[in-house]
């Protein structure tokens, strides 16, 4: 049997929850997918899939049918989850458990994985935030659905995405964040030609510290710029890719 794969990052804030940022390295996916596709929703192969998803599992010492998700649609939405979905996937963007055996995960391929924990609590979640999620609440979304459940010291760890070095935006994007607080500007450097450079986690990482999280780490890797570690929907737009792979971000109890 092979290896489990490595992943991409791991976070040093979690208190040594079972976690990983799988990247693209691992796999059994060729082509534009090579090699650690996780992405159930992409034009890939469908058995490939289902083997690295396999390989993400055990990686993440958990069952096949145990690493689960969430039909992700850029929503402020937080689900709690404790078993393997019996049906269809709700849509939602986050996952909240306090089960053990349970590896709760999102897919990412430049917005920004977060996950988060409270050990003493025994709580942990998982959220799925591009830009759109991360302005409209998904972040604290999954606090408050974290604290229903009983954590009041929450750790969270931002993966890898895309960074504001790789992330050109027009006027129209900077001025829906102005327009909702002037504070967001310093969120944007500016660009060529009019345009701006929007920095993904530091909103994240600043949503997250508003809603009371103050221990937060955030990768430095940028999925943009990391051909070799991850997926990039963003480098495969620019290249006229006819598909893109999914990174996966997961944390177990």
């Amino acid at each position: 049997m092979s290896e489990p794969p490595a992943p991409a990052f791991v976070a040093s804030n979690l208190g040594g929850a079972r976690h990983g940022f799988f990247g693209r390295q691992g796999g059994v996916s060729t082509g534009i997918y090579a090699t650690l596709n996780a992405g159930t929703g992409s034009n890939d192969d469908a058995d490939a899939v289902l083997e690295n998803r396999a390989r993400i599992a055990t990686a993440m010492k958990v069952a096949p049918t145990h690493l689960i998700g969430v039909h992700q649609v850029h929503s402020p939405t937080a689900v709690f989850v404790d078993a393997p979905w019996s049906g269809e996937r709700p849509q939602a963007d986050a996952l909240v458990t306090k089960t053990p055996g349970l590896a709760i995960s999102i897919l990412i391929a430049d917005c920004a994985p977060v996950l988060l924990i409270d050990r003493d609590a025994g709580v942990i979640g998982a959220a799925h935030a591009g830009w759109k999620g991360a302005i409209g609440g998904v972040l604290e979304s999954t606090v408050a659905l974290m604290r229903e459940h009983g954590a009041t010291d929450i750790r969270a760890a931002i993966g890898p995405c895309i960074h504001q070095r790789s992330y050109e935006v027009g006027p129209e994007f900077h001025e829906r964040f102005v327009s909702e607080s002037a504070d967001y500007d310093r969120f944007f450097a500016n660009g060529a030609s009019g345009k701006f450079h929007f920095d993904l986690p530091g909103f994240c990482a600043s949503r997250l510290a508003h809603a009371g999280v103050s221990n937060i780490e955030i990768a430095p890797l940028d999925t943009y710029a990391e051909e070799v570690l991850l997926f990039s929907h963003r480098r495969s737009v620019h290249r006229s890719e006819d598909g893109y792979g999914r990174n996966c971000a997961a944390i177990a109890l």
